[in-house]
């Protein structure tokens, strides 16, 4: 996120406006889940680049070995297009798609077991890597296999923990078999690179496995089964891509110039020069005018901003001035005050320049289980001040510091918002707002027990449900733990029950049942506070058909084999 004023943010929302009134006075429609639109180019209707999708990232690519790329990498969305999964996510709505595995593995078709922990996959046959060699059942494990051999520090293997084995019983036919059952298991095959088949061929020819070792062929060049092949890369500007003739699915549309723009996206595509852009929110103001620019803000980002509260204090913890007892949080009755003060609107309008929305407890808006119909806190002072009286604070005041990263403006105005919305209730309400280095915020956090009674965050960016759950919501889980839920549940072993049963629920509607109580039971534990979730906004020329981004891919979340113009 961008490093400007609050004022400067309420300009983005202008803008926004005035690119919707701009679309609709010119006859042009954007379909809020797609994206599509339709139209002739507002400019002099040839289409730019014909034979070629100019596509623009905003950040280098350092990995493209499936082992070797680390969460953070824009190779993973490299990864996406040019290796297969055994399972995919459907562009439409990211549900499991067959990919490599010709059908999805369930108890109803009989692959997988009765007891949700062996997976039978039937591959598809004729399947070729881009050097030639078939793609079989061997290849499969040796792919899984060697990124645990691997097992470098800045890859991914620790999301193979779960698996026990993996087995070829034929050509066309692969098993793995897990410690636990894991109803995110094909949700995790399908998002997530590291679970990519590579050549076995390749690897070989080319240095092999070596434990704790990066194989320097493989984080340069690609031998994989996708819609696309790597034609060139020249770091630090552009990655040619061709449409792979020997495909096993339907063939890509057009081949692809990734290119690497750091500063004023809008320019290039104001000069027609790229079909799709990518972007940040603080870029939209910058499209304003563009008329043939197609900026669709209707898609949020699947990090949650978090504001937590910490209920395990430490004596003598506190940052001076803060007057608040240790167990202050402990008291869900606190929690859910701070929840109804908030100014969420306002935040998202001001904060976020209008490109925000509201999460549930405490899943993003895009991710598989989010129940639309789950409750959220709406700004309510009164139902604050009550409860603020009840627990006894409203009479005689508090006062409490929130820590924020002072270069993320998206944590630090979420901080800002809560002491304009508390103070305002009651002039004894104080919260002091202490906007830090990133590496000095780095550091707090990593503290156990956290020094502070507040803090302005964001989740990590998760593939399934179970993780932002665990992350965030188990007692035991990574804040649980340090943050001592299990003092502030009021029924700790009942939540985690919830959690976990969600995880091992196999049956889908099921499991969306569970994962929807578990919304409801975490709203009213009011662990956190949820200022939104932040938008993720696209632009491209209104010359592009098929457009498509997925937040469940990796970013910037685009599977180019879908675009055409």
């Amino acid at each position: 996120m961008g490093r400007k004023t609050i004022a400067w943010r309420m300009l983005a929302l202008v803008a926004v406006l005035a690119l919707v009134t701009a679309a609709c006075s010119s006859g042009e429609t954007t379909d809020s889940t797609t994206g599509d639109t339709s139209g002739t180019s507002a400019a002099s209707g040839e289409v730019p680049n014909p034979d070629v999708l100019v596509a623009t990232v905003n950040d280098d690519v350092f990995n493209l070995d499936p082992a070797a790329v680390n969460g953070n990498d824009v190779g993973m969305d490299v990864i996406l297009n040019v290796y297969d999964r055994l399972v995919a996510l459907a562009p439409e709505d990211g549900s499991v798609i067959p990919s490599l595995a010709t059908e999805v593995p369930t108890i109803d078709n009989g692959m997988v077991s009765e007891d949700g922990l062996t997976y039978t996959f039937s591959l598809r046959e004729d399947v070729v890597f881009s050097d030639g060699s078939e793609m079989t059942a061997e290849d499969v494990k040796y792919s899984w296999d060697r990124v645990v051999e691997m097992n470098l520090p800045e890859g991914q293997a620790s999301l193979f923990e779960n698996v026990v084995e993996t087995t070829v019983v034929d050509d066309q036919t692969f098993e793995v078999t897990l410690n636990q059952v894991d109803a995110s298991f094909l949700a995790f095959l399908a998002a997530h690179p590291v679970a990519s088949v590579v050549s076995q061929d390749a690897v070989e020819g080319n240095g092999g496995i070596a434990a704790g070792q990066p194989n320097e062929y493989m984080a340069q060049n690609m031998v994989g089964t996708g819609p696309y092949t790597l034609a060139s890369w020249e770091r630090a500007d552009r990655m040619q891509f061709d449409i792979n003739p020997d495909y096993w699915g339907e063939p890509a549309h057009l081949p692809v110039r990734w290119e690497l723009i750091v500063d004023s996206p809008a320019t290039g595509m104001q000069a027609r020069e790229y079909d799709i852009v990518d972007i940040s929110p603080t870029d939209v103001p910058s499209f304003e005018g563009i008329e043939h620019a197609v900026v669709d803000t209707s898609v949020l980002d699947l990090q949650v901003l978090q504001i937590g509260m910490n209920m395990n204090i430490a004596e003598g913890a506190l940052p001076e001035g803060d007057t608040i007892p240790l167990d202050f949080f402990q008291d869900v009755r606190i929690r859910q005050a701070f929840n109804y003060a908030f100014d969420y609107q306002g935040y998202i309008d001001g904060i976020l320049g209008g490109l925000g929305g509201r999460n549930s407890f405490i899943l993003p808006v895009e991710m598989y289980g989010y129940d639309p119909d789950a409750p959220i806190y709406e700004t309510d002072p009164a139902m604050a001040e009550q409860l603020f009286t009840e627990a006894g604070y409203w009479e005689e005041g508090f006062t409490v510091s929130i820590y924020s990263d002072q270069t993320h403006e998206g944590f630090t105005g979420a901080a800002l918002t809560l002491k304009d919305s508390i103070e305002a209730l009651n002039p004894n309400f104080h919260v002091n707002v202490l906007a830090v280095p990133e590496a000095q915020f780095d550091e707090i956090l990593a503290t156990d027990p956290l020094p502070t009674g507040m803090w302005s965050y964001t989740s990590s960016q998760y593939s399934t449900p179970d993780a932002y759950l665990f992350d965030s919501a188990l007692s035991d889980g990574r804040y649980g733990a340090v943050n001592s839920f299990v003092d502030g549940y009021t029924d700790s072993a009942a939540v985690d029950e919830l959690i976990n049963s969600a995880r091992t629920a196999l049956d889908e509607q099921t499991r969306l049942d569970i994962l929807s109580e578990i919304q409801t039971a975490l709203y009213e534990e009011a662990m956190w506070i949820m200022p939104a979730n932040e938008g993720a906004p696209t632009a491209r020329g209104d010359w592009v058909t098929g457009h498509v981004e997925n937040p469940m891919w990796p970013r910037p979340s685009q599977y180019w084999a879908l675009y055409d113009k």
